[in-house]
Protein backbone atom coordinates (compact mmCIF):
# COMPACT_ATOMS: atom_id res chain seq x y z
CA UNK A 1 0.00 0.00 0.00
CA UNK A 2 1.57 3.52 -0.83
CA UNK A 3 2.57 6.25 1.75
CA UNK A 4 0.36 9.29 2.28
CA UNK A 5 2.28 12.07 1.61
CA UNK A 6 2.34 12.92 5.64
CA UNK A 7 3.67 9.61 6.10
CA UNK A 8 6.12 10.20 3.42
CA UNK A 9 7.15 13.28 5.02
CA UNK A 10 7.86 11.56 8.23
CA UNK A 11 9.45 8.86 7.28
CA UNK A 12 12.13 11.48 5.23
CA UNK A 13 12.31 13.24 8.50
CA UNK A 14 12.88 10.29 10.57
CA UNK A 15 15.65 8.86 8.27
CA UNK A 16 17.58 12.10 8.34
CA UNK A 17 17.57 11.84 12.10
CA UNK A 18 18.80 8.11 12.40
CA UNK A 19 21.04 8.15 10.10
CA UNK A 20 23.83 8.17 12.51
CA UNK A 21 22.59 4.93 14.53
CA UNK A 22 23.84 1.57 14.00
CA UNK A 23 21.90 -1.21 12.57
CA UNK A 24 18.91 0.94 11.61
CA UNK A 25 16.69 -0.99 9.30
CA UNK A 26 13.04 0.02 8.05
CA UNK A 27 9.99 -2.75 7.77
CA UNK A 28 6.48 -2.26 6.76
CA UNK A 29 4.51 -2.81 10.50
CA UNK A 30 1.60 -1.82 12.04
CA UNK A 31 0.00 -0.19 8.72
CA UNK A 32 3.07 2.10 8.80
CA UNK A 33 7.22 2.39 8.14
CA UNK A 34 8.46 1.07 11.35
CA UNK A 35 12.06 2.14 12.32
CA UNK A 36 14.16 -0.74 14.03
CA UNK A 37 17.80 -0.38 15.85
CA UNK A 38 19.64 -3.20 16.92
CA UNK A 39 16.53 -5.24 15.87
CA UNK A 40 13.82 -3.61 18.16
CA UNK A 41 11.20 -1.58 16.90
CA UNK A 42 11.76 2.12 18.23
CA UNK A 43 9.08 3.76 16.09
CA UNK A 44 6.38 3.38 13.29
CA UNK A 45 5.47 5.87 10.68
CA UNK A 46 1.46 5.91 10.47
CA UNK A 47 -0.22 6.72 7.59
CA UNK A 48 -1.82 10.05 9.57
CA UNK A 49 1.27 11.61 9.91
CA UNK A 50 1.48 10.40 13.67
CA UNK A 51 4.29 8.61 15.26
CA UNK A 52 3.68 4.92 17.10
CA UNK A 53 6.55 5.09 19.87
CA UNK A 54 7.77 2.03 21.64
CA UNK A 55 8.36 3.08 25.34
CA UNK A 56 9.68 2.20 28.85
CA UNK A 57 6.59 0.84 30.06
CA UNK A 58 7.17 1.77 33.86
CA UNK A 59 7.30 5.77 32.12
CA UNK A 60 4.11 4.99 30.24
CA UNK A 61 1.33 6.93 32.10
CA UNK A 62 3.94 9.90 32.90
CA UNK A 63 4.16 9.88 28.68
CA UNK A 64 0.78 10.06 27.95
CA UNK A 65 0.65 13.14 29.95
CA UNK A 66 2.63 14.98 27.00
CA UNK A 67 0.93 17.06 24.38
CA UNK A 68 -0.62 14.54 21.77
CA UNK A 69 -0.22 11.09 23.63
CA UNK A 70 -2.60 8.41 23.61
CA UNK A 71 -2.58 4.90 24.55
CA UNK A 72 -1.80 3.10 21.19
CA UNK A 73 -4.47 1.12 20.08
CA UNK A 74 -4.23 -2.39 17.19
CA UNK A 75 -7.54 -1.41 15.92
CA UNK A 76 -10.62 0.35 17.28
CA UNK A 77 -10.40 -0.34 21.23
CA UNK A 78 -7.37 -2.95 21.27
CA UNK A 79 -5.06 -1.42 23.36
CA UNK A 80 -1.57 -2.12 22.83
CA UNK A 81 -0.63 -2.24 26.38
CA UNK A 82 1.96 -0.10 28.72
CA UNK A 83 5.23 0.75 26.40
CA UNK A 84 3.17 1.67 23.08
CA UNK A 85 2.33 5.63 22.52
CA UNK A 86 0.54 6.54 19.48
CA UNK A 87 1.34 10.64 19.19
CA UNK A 88 -0.51 13.03 16.88
CA UNK A 89 0.99 14.59 13.64
CA UNK A 90 0.59 18.16 15.62
CA UNK A 91 2.40 16.57 18.32
CA UNK A 92 5.70 15.34 16.08
CA UNK A 93 5.23 18.27 13.27
CA UNK A 94 8.62 19.70 14.83
CA UNK A 95 11.89 19.24 15.00
CA UNK A 96 11.86 19.54 18.67
CA UNK A 97 8.46 17.48 19.20
CA UNK A 98 10.02 14.72 16.50
CA UNK A 99 13.33 14.77 18.12
CA UNK A 100 12.05 14.25 21.83
CA UNK A 101 9.93 11.41 21.10
CA UNK A 102 12.55 9.92 18.88
CA UNK A 103 15.45 10.71 21.99
CA UNK A 104 12.61 8.60 24.87
CA UNK A 105 12.56 5.83 22.23
CA UNK A 106 15.97 4.90 21.52
CA UNK A 107 17.05 5.71 24.92
CA UNK A 108 14.73 2.57 26.09
CA UNK A 109 15.93 1.05 22.59
CA UNK A 110 19.68 1.62 24.48
CA UNK A 111 18.16 0.30 28.35
CA UNK A 112 16.99 -2.70 26.70
CA UNK A 113 19.77 -3.41 24.58
CA UNK A 114 21.90 -3.30 27.70
CA UNK A 115 19.73 -5.75 29.53
CA UNK A 116 20.44 -8.51 27.14
CA UNK A 117 23.77 -8.37 27.06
Amino acid sequence: MAATAAQSELIGRLRHLLAAEPSTREVPMFGGRSFMVNDKLVVSALKSGGLLVRVPAEHHDELLGRPGAAQAEMGAGRTMGPGWVEVTPDAVGTDQGLSEWLAVALDHNRATTRAQR
